[in-house]
């Protein structure tokens, strides 16, 4: 692990273990239980408590059965021994069901907790674009993980705990009085007992354990990340012939998760020592104490026996975090991941400093506009000012770097470094066309239809709208509007950019915003798709270096570099 994971690794620990860390568990989970779905959730958690204490009482029950039948074996009372055995059978017989139904309801509140608190999440991830404001914050990584497996996670552990906690508090009441019973000496030994065990593993082995816990969390993200992303260029990389350069990266990922799990082991090790040593003593303990009373003959054998049981119970009960200290902690570090990532979704994720303002209106205008880079250091484009009217279409062209698609990015208010003011039309009067289009996974007739899926097309329509874009047979090859494939692979990039094209001419909207979306296409079909737009009155705003495209806008903006530009009117420019 490098030098600054391990200042990390102990640094990070007491996110997960500081006085704060109830309030994050709260924020996260109490909508849950004071929503749409309390009623219901309220219902079920009454119900398990309700089987917790049948489950309890019938400990109680199995645990006395149990010292009576020895009782019986060691008098050699063989009525009284079969009386027990009968009476364990019927006592199994109406528990089990109990016990069988208990995890059914817990983990049925587990699957519609998540649900509600997945679909929350989801809810907040995609507005305001969330989704694509985090890619540029470094502080959360694998969104995708936190959502699909720290939430799973966050409900299964919280009723899991929560259970484990009812049933403690259940197993503490109905054992202590049985112990209580018995031997007071045993009682007074067991919260001693108890105490020292909790506060011992809590200062040797809690802060360390938290931290390698909460790293590995990230470690384990990372390095799934690292697969996936091969597995979605892998043609990229295959023509680049990166295999060698990719299996360093995801060897030095896996490498980092390994380390810093045999961290994690190795702490382990010494916690289950103590665990397993604190656990075992206890088959003896309560035998030495009663010892005397039962080689006495004030107690029967039995009685030893159902005192171990009910020292065991009452042991585990008040042991609880001892004995779950290592769940524990990566709960706490998968709470700390969740909460960490629920307030960065509170807020739209603009750069400091943004001060581009966005209005709608009926056409599309740049005032006084400023792009800076996202650091500020560097100015993209200066007090740039451009109005471009219904049908008086916009070329913007100029040398690699010099803001082209920064500038589209603005208009569609993803880029927010910078000033000035940008009015364009409502959102579904204007459609943005990246140099790769996004291919959905679906249909042929929901990568036409994208993003309005819910339009009533008919067949007929959307067969004329492939024919449009050159794309004749592509139905027929696939068999089939509804034909679902992996179209991001089996289609050429020109092929999707068509098809994208021709999501722009069956919206048909006032305006449509290309950046170098038909770069993968021959001078031909580039030309017949621009004018296809052109007769559907949709005004293009378009960045591309082919000459060819000048005849299909009015003004061209040529932008230089170092902020500089000009707008000029497409018949006296002069590249």
């Amino acid at each position: 692990m490098p030098r600054e994971d391990n200042r990390l690794a102990t640094q990070l620990p007491m996110k997960a273990i500081d006085r704060h860390l109830w309030q994050r568990f709260w924020a996260i989970a109490a909508p849950y239980w004071r929503l749409e779905e309390r009623w219901k959730a309220w219902s079920l958690v009454a119900l398990l408590v309700v089987l917790l204490l049948g489950q309890t009482r019938f400990a109680v029950l199995f645990n006395e059965q149990t010292g009576e039948f020895t009782s019986a074996l060691a008098a050699r009372d063989e009525e009284r021994f079969w009386t027990s055995i009968r009476y364990s059978v019927l006592l199994l017989l109406v528990a089990v069901p109990i016990y069988a139904f208990y995890y059914f309801v817990r983990d049925g509140l587990g699957i519609l907790w998540r649900r509600w608190l997945t679909s929350r999440f989801l809810e907040r991830y995609f507005a305001q674009r969330h989704y694509y404001e985090l890619n540029a914050n470094l502080g959360i990584d694998n969104p995708d993980q936190r959502i699909s497996e720290d939430i799973n996670t966050f409900t299964q552990r919280s009723l899991y705990y929560l259970l484990v906690l009812c049933a403690s508090i259940l197993q503490l009441v109905a054992f202590s009085a049985v112990l209580w019973s018995i031997s007071r000496e045993l009682v007074y030994f067991l919260v001693v007992y108890a105490i020292f065990g909790t506060v011992f593993a809590l200062a040797i082995f809690g802060k360390p354990l938290l931290a390698l816990n909460f790293l590995q969390l990230r470690r384990e993200a990372d390095f799934r990340f690292g697969l996936v992303r091969i597995r979605e260029n892998a043609e990229s990389i295959a023509f680049y012939r990166g295999e060698a350069q990719e299996l360093l990266q995801v060897r030095k990922r896996f490498t980092a998760a390994f380390d810093n799990f045999n961290r994690v082991i190795r702490s382990q090790l010494f916690l289950n020592l103590f665990q397993y040593t604190f656990s075992l003593l206890t088959i003896v303990l309560p035998s030495a104490i009663i010892a005397t009373r039962v080689l006495s003959g004030e107690l029967e054998v039995g009685r030893a026996v159902q005192a171990g049981g009910a020292f065991a119970a009452v042991l585990s009960a008040i042991s609880v975090i001892v004995e779950n200290f290592e769940g524990l902690s990566r709960f706490a570090a998968g709470i700390d991941r969740l909460s960490t990532f629920s307030r960065s979704l509170e807020a739209p994720a603009a750069p400091a400093g943004s001060v581009i303002e966005s209005v709608e209106g009926p056409g599309l205008a740049l005032e006084h506009l400023t792009l800076l880079t996202p650091s500020g250091g560097r100015i993209l484009i200066n007090n740039l000012s451009a109005t471009v009217e219904p049908g008086q279409g916009l070329m913007v062209v100029g040398e690699s770097g010099t803001g082209k698609s920064s500038l589209l990015r603005a208009i569609a208010g993803l880029w927010n470094c910078g000033g000035g003011r940008i009015v364009r039309p409502a959102a579904n009067q204007i459609l943005f066309l990246p140099q790769r289009p996004y291919m959905i996974l679906g249909s042929l007739r929901s990568q036409l239809l994208y993003p309005k899926n819910g339009m009533p097309v008919q067949d007929a329509e959307l067969l004329r709208l492939l024919d449009r874009v050159n794309l004749t047979d592509l139905a027929e090859r696939f068999g089939g509007l509804d034909t679902e494939r992996d179209w991001e692979k089996v289609l050429s990039i020109g092929e999707q950019q068509r098809l994208a094209l021709a999501r722009v001419l069956l919206l048909r909207p006032a305006y449509v915003v290309l950046d170098e979306a038909t770069s993968a296409l021959d001078i031909a079909n580039e030309e017949r798709l621009y004018a296809e737009l052109a007769t559907d009155a949709t005004t293009l705003v378009s960045v591309s270096h082919h000459a060819t495209l000048l005849k299909f806008h009015k003004q061209v903006l040529e932008l230089a570099g170092n902020g500089e530009w000009r707008l000029v009117p497409t018949a006296g420019y002069r590249g």
